[in-house]
Order: structure tokens, then C-alpha cells, then sequence
């Protein structure tokens, strides 16, 4: 019952916000400059919630996100320009070749522990890179032309189903016991749990929604070029996780709005820019360095308050 409710409170909250900003949007309100800037921060809340997937809730410290974003990024360009399938198939192709290309890195890799396993997906991310830049076929290092199809109501439905398979999934079985690897991976492989096999699954699932925020990321510009993808790029997904508080899927999304928010009203600044973004970086590691939620949903506080509520009345 509690789980109908909580679905149903998601579906009318994200049902109000895009009805809210698409009326925006309809009647001129939000210009060009500031739809982007909601288009981007959907984007990078996709990243955040499919790494928080890998890093908050099995536990394993990839620093290779980026990799797959662009796999995805050039798959769908590849599809919609040299193809021309529609933007659907297309994000549906780049997400498909970022899972088959995170299944092929994770049954190695997340053989490796810590700073190994970094160090590998590290490696997979700068080898995509570089194969990217050495490809004719898309520009090489010049890049590729896009044509701009990512719109808003395309962002938001990515982002809708992101966030609904992510936390089905975590609140099933199998995201027990991929929390559970997280907690204690030896625990968990003592009481039967098949760690390799759901590190794995939730690597693929992680690397899926990468690529289709590939595909978004790669046609809500003209041009994407190899350079778009470096270890700074999974750096900065990195952060949205981390800041936000590990294990939390709210505090993912919260860390990816505000960063982006910073950034994005920042860049007519660019000699103070990266000086102000770090020290916000600092200033909240120092004072919240469990991060802006921790370990806890948006969903625990609001059941506290209204926990409280009922106290309250029940005690008048």
C-alpha cells in the first residue's frame, strides 16, 4: 500500500512539474537559453541516477561513467544522421550499445575492488575516447555534426523512466541484494548471493541509462567532439553522487540540480567560475561530509513529518 502510494505521489509530482515547465515553454515564458538549461539539468540527473545505481547502492567506485555517455552519444548520432532512424531507435540503439559495452567492461572489471576497479573503468573510459578521436567515420577529432532533436517533453519522459526502473529496482530483491554487496560483500557472498552477478546487473542497468543520456546529451547540440568525454566529464558525474550523499537517490538528484544550476549561470564568468564551483565543493564536504541527504530519501523526512502531524493531533 505504502509503495501505491509513494508511485502515485511521484507520477502526479513529475506529471505537475512537466505540465508546469511545458506551459512555460508554450506560452514564451522560458526562453531558449533557460529550456536548455532545464533540458541539461534533466540530462545530468540521468547521469547521476544511473551512477548512483553503481556506486550508491552496489557499492562499486567507477570513475568510467563518461565512456558510456559516449557510446551512446555517438551510436545515436551515428543512427540519426548516417541512418536516419528515428530519435527514439536512436536513443534506444546508444543506450542498448552502452549496456552491451558496460556488460562487456563489468564481468572483467567488477572482478576488481576500490581503487583497482577505478583504475579499470578509468582505463575503459579514456580508451573510448581515444578510439573516438581516431574515427573518420564520425569526425575524429574535429567531432560530428547533429541535428538538434532533444526537446523538453524527450528529456522528461528519459528522465521519468530513469528514475522509475532505478528505484523499482532498488526497492525489489535484487536491489536488497546489491545493497547488501555494498554493505558487506563477503556477508553477502556467505549468505548465498551471487555478488559478481548482480554487480554486473547493475553495472549493465547504469550503463544503459548512460547512453541514453548520450543520446540526449549529443542532440541537444550541433557538435559533439571526443574531447566532450574526457575523465573530467566522469569526474563530474562523480560529484553529483558523492555530494549528493551515497545510497541516496534524492540527494543524486539534488547535488545534479544545484551543481548545473552553479555551472550553468556561472559561464559568463569563466576565470572565477571553476573557483567558485570548487569552493561550494569544499565549503559543503566541510560541513556535510556525509553529503546533502546521506544515506536518506526526501521520502523518509516527509513520513517524519507527517508521523509528527499525527502525533501532534493525536495528542490534542
Amino acid at each position: 500500500m505504502k509503495n501505491k502510494a509513494a508511485f502515485w505521489l511521484f507520477l502526479i509530482l513529475s506529471a505537475a512539474i512537466y505540465g508546469s515547465v511545458q506551459l512555460l515553454i508554450s506560452v514564451e515564458w522560458l526562453t531558449p537559453f533557460y529550456t536548455n538549461a532545464l533540458i541539461f539539468i534533466a540530462i545530468n540527473m540521468i547521469l547521476a541516477v544511473s551512477l548512483h545505481l553503481v556506486i550508491g547502492i552496489t557499492g562499486q567506485f567507477s570513475i568510467g561513467h563518461a565512456g558510456f555517455l559516449a557510446v551512446g552519444a555517438y551510436v545515436a548520432a551515428i543512427a540519426t544522421m548516417k541512418f536516419h532512424l528515428p530519435f527514439p531507435a536512436a536513443l534506444l540503439a546508444g543506450g542498448a550499445v552502452a549496456a552491451c559495452s558496460g556488460l562487456l567492461v563489468g564481468i572483467p572489471s567488477l572482478r576488481l575492488k576500490g581503487d583497482y576497479l577505478a583504475i579499470a573503468t578509468l582505463g575503459f573510459g579514456e580508451i573510448i575516447r581515444v578510439v573516438f578521436i581516431n574515427m573518420e567515420y564520425v569526425g575524429g577529432a574535429a567531432g560530428m555534426q547533429v541535428a538538434h532533436l532533444t526537446t523538453w517533453t524527450t528529456t522528461f519522459l528519459c528522465l521519468f523512466i530513469t528514475m522509475l526502473v532505478i528505484m523499482n529496482f532498488t526497492n525489489s530483491t535484487h536491489g536488497r541484494a546489491c545493497i547488501s554487496i555494498r554493505e558487506n560483500e563477503i556477508a553477502a557472498d556467505a549468505m548465498g548471493i551471487n555478488t559478481t552477478y548482480y554487480k554486473v546487473v547493475a553495472f549493465t542497468i547504469g550503463s544503459f541509462f548512460a547512453g541514453i543520456a548520450g543520446g540526449l546529451y549529443a542532440h541537444n547540440f550541433y557538435m559533439i567532439q571526443p574531447t566532450n568525454f574526457g575523465f573530467l566529464k566522469s569526474f563530474d558525474i562523480l560529484i553529483f553522487v558523492v555530494l549528493g550523499g551515497l545510497g541516496s537517490l534524492s540527494g543524486a538528484v539534488l547535488a545534479a540540480i544545484l551543481l548545473t544550476i552553479v555551472s550553468t549561470f556561472l559561464q559568463g564568468y569563466p576565470e572565477t567560475r571553476m573557483m567558485i564551483y570548487s569552493v561550494i565543493l569544499i565549503a559543503v564536504m566541510l560541513y556535510r561530509p556525509q553529503g546533502l541527504m546521506g544515506t536518506t530519501e526526501i521520502t523518509s523526512y516527509l513520513r517524519k513529518w507527517t508521523a509528527t502531524k499525527r502525533r501532534d493531533a493525536y495528542g490534542k
